[in-house]
């Protein structure tokens, strides 16, 4: 049976097997928060006497039951059904007879899934944060213990200056610091209520939008009843622009990985349990993770411009179109917790050849230390830097002792075994010239770990949102 099911025409199965799809699927997953969302705006009901005090437990016992089942993943959404939201009425209905047909009252099934998938939203999303926030944790403490251990930098994919296997790891941490501060971004949308605005037009009734805000542990209500309706989407595109740049962030990091792992560098050695082996070649373990990892950006974009292309052109109001967008931010949401999980997996047993990483720093990595040598000498940069380089075209190195020309000529040439050309001492010396702020030879940890924590914490509101929200299905 269907909701709409009431003037005894018999749609055509094509009909429904098109406009249906897959929809009961990912109803099963906005399940347990239409419970949440039922159950709030049961007791809402009951404020305002459209349900009786009596009639109110049997309701948010059944909203109980459905939750605990659908979590459980015990819950069936039949073909008949059509969605989640028919088959929760039918289950109330089964379980507390006539005040089961009384809970949707005052609302329609747009602002009904809209009311869900905020909730959704909210909580997957604060899960997801916890989670990058335990990466960029695990990156900071592996970031510390590589602080001295060297590794070159790279532009252009070619050996640039000399760096640190810390300063990669310590970068990647940031990041995610940095993805992690877009978060409220969504979740301040999320935690609005969209419960009474009806279909986009409001109902005849006095119904109170703001205790049912408070009941879900949301901030604040959604005026415009039509405005409401308008949303539809684009919660969905703002979460997926926000997973979409933590997938950059950790596909980036696997593109290093990948590289740096390879027989070309040996820098970085892979887990061997998160390696593949090859169908024809025996010696072979392939990085396939990392690959897919690399490639997860990619998804992301495409649901973004898959929800974002849907709105285009949309009149205002629900439109059927608006049922689209709910598989791609699903979606998106459970491989950003997959990749998440698998880069966290993956930097506990990353293992660093640091003797690969210091035998890969070639002398002309130094070329722009050999600069600041005779800058600090007094030479201009633009002239210093024309010298370095005129002696590096020749073979002849660059120089790293006091120029006894410096405060003289400065366009007097270089020339070999001339002692401003002797090779320096890499690590040592270039970490302790590179102490400004961020910069390789500095301890940064504490202060992204700092910004990490003010991250997390901006999203306490919305960890307290959701434990208010779940005790509205409570007696």
């Amino acid at each position: 049976m269907r909701l709409w099911d009431a003037d005894g025409v018999d749609p055509d199965e094509s009909l429904l097997a098109f406009t249906v799809g897959d929809d009961p699927v990912w109803d099963l997953q906005l399940l347990p928060f239409d419970c949440l969302a039922s159950a709030a705006h049961a007791r809402m009901l009951c404020e305002i006497g459209v349900i009786a005090p009596a009639e109110l437990e049997p309701v948010l016992a059944a909203l109980r039951e459905a939750r605990a089942e659908s979590l459980a993943g015990r819950f069936r959404i039949l073909p008949e059904h059509e969605d989640g939201h028919t088959a929760l009425e039918l289950f109330l209905v089964e379980r507390a007879g006539e005040a089961g047909r009384r809970i949707h009252t005052g609302r329609s099934r747009n602002d009904q899934v809209i009311a869900a998938l905020r909730l959704l939203v909210r909580e997957r999303l604060v899960g997801l944060a916890a989670r990058v926030a335990d990466l960029a944790e695990s990156l900071l403490t592996r970031s510390a213990e590589e602080r001295t251990t060297p590794l070159p930098g790279y532009t252009h994919t070619r050996q640039a200056m000399p760096s640190t296997v810390g300063q990669l790891l310590a970068g990647v941490a940031e990041g995610l610091v940095h993805d992690l501060e877009l978060f409220p971004g969504p979740l301040h949308w999320a935690h609005r209520s969209a419960l009474g605005s009806g279909s986009g037009y409001g109902v005849p009734l006095p119904l109170d939008r703001e205790r049912v805000a408070e009941l879900l542990g949301l901030d604040d209500v959604d005026v415009n009843t039509v405005q409401v309706q308008n949303t539809r989407g684009k919660l969905e595109a703002a979460t997926l622009g926000v997973l979409h740049q933590v997938s950059l962030t950790l596909g980036r990091f696997a593109a290093d990985l990948v590289w740096f792992s390879s027989e070309a560098f040996g820098y970085f050695r892979l887990p061997v349990r998160l390696t593949t082996g090859s169908s024809i070649m025996p010696q072979k373990r392939n990085p396939d993770l990392f690959e897919l990892a690399r490639a997860v950006p990619a998804s992301m974009l495409g649901r973004y411009v898959e929800v974002t292309a849907t709105l285009h052109g949309l009149p205002a109001g629900y439109h059927r179109d608006l049922q689209r967008t709910k598989p791609p931010v699903l979606a998106g949401l459970r491989e950003a917790r997959a990749l998440v999980e698998v880069m966290t997996t993956a930097v506990a047993g990353l293992e660093v050849d640091r003797a690969a990483c210091a035998a890969a720093l070639r002398d002309e990595i130094f070329a722009t230390d050999r600069v600041y040598d005779l800058v600090r000498q007094g030479i201009p940069f633009r002239d210093a830097y024309r010298r370095v380089k005129e002696a590096s075209a020749t073979g002849s190195g660059s120089p790293e002792h006091s120029d006894p020309r410096s405060q003289g000529d400065a366009d007097a040439p270089l020339r070999a075994g001339d002692p401003a050309l002797q090779a320096r001492v890499p690590t040592a010396d270039f970490l302790a010239s590179r102490t400004h702020l961020g910069a390789p030879g500095t301890e940064q940890e504490p202060l992204i770990r700092d910004r990490l924590r003010s991250a997390v914490a901006a999203l306490d509101p919305y960890v307290t949102g959701i434990e208010t929200a779940r005790r509205s299905l409570e007696s």
